[in-house]
């Protein structure tokens, strides 16, 4: 599995998520930036993403719906902050109700995405950031670093496949 480590840090309201890859860095990031990619890794196994929309500049926006097991479909939305391809990636993520508007009474976090060259091929960190410790303990208790990390396990094969071809 590539994740190297998760991280939970309540004095500084965040949880950071370190993983390793055998890829090169565009190869990773092409994970992030093809939605049809994307969809195949964000949200654990059970909970598979379908991006509506997806735009990965400054000011853009990306939202999404995951279908779980018993058809039930959490949907998600980003605005993206900034950008710099293909190092660095952040966005501000939340939760929407079932037309896509965002939900005013569940956390924000801020996501940073970082991905550098590590022994031959890319380490990716992913930082959230959240506004209260509350925020932070809400989704820890609704298991979003398990799902994090079960999400991120996926890359690998994903990176694989596509090395090959």
């Amino acid at each position: 599995m590539s994740v190297m480590s998760i991280d939970k840090d309540y004095d500084n309201l965040t949880i950071t998520l370190v993983s390793d890859f055998e890829a090169p860095i565009d190869q990773v990031w092409d994970l992030w930036a093809d939605p049809r990619k994307l969809e195949r890794w964000w949200g654990p196994p059970t909970y598979p993403a379908t991006f509506e929309k997806h735009d990965l500049t400054a000011g853009g926006e990306a939202s999404y719906y995951m279908t779980g097991p018993e058809g039930d479909t959490p949907r998600g939305w980003w605005l993206i902050t900034s950008v710099e391809r293909p190092r660095t990636l952040e966005f501000s993520d939340g939760f929407a109700d079932q037309d896509g508007n965002r939900k005013d009474d569940m956390p924000v976090m801020t996501v940073r995405v970082t991905l550098r060259e590590h022994d031959g091929g890319t380490r990716m960190e992913i930082r959230s950031k959240f506004e209260s410790r509350e925020d932070m303990e809400r989704l820890v208790d609704m298991g979003a670093v398990e799902g994090l990390q079960e999400a991120v396990g996926q890359m690998d094969g994903l990176l694989v496949r596509s090395a090959g071809s």
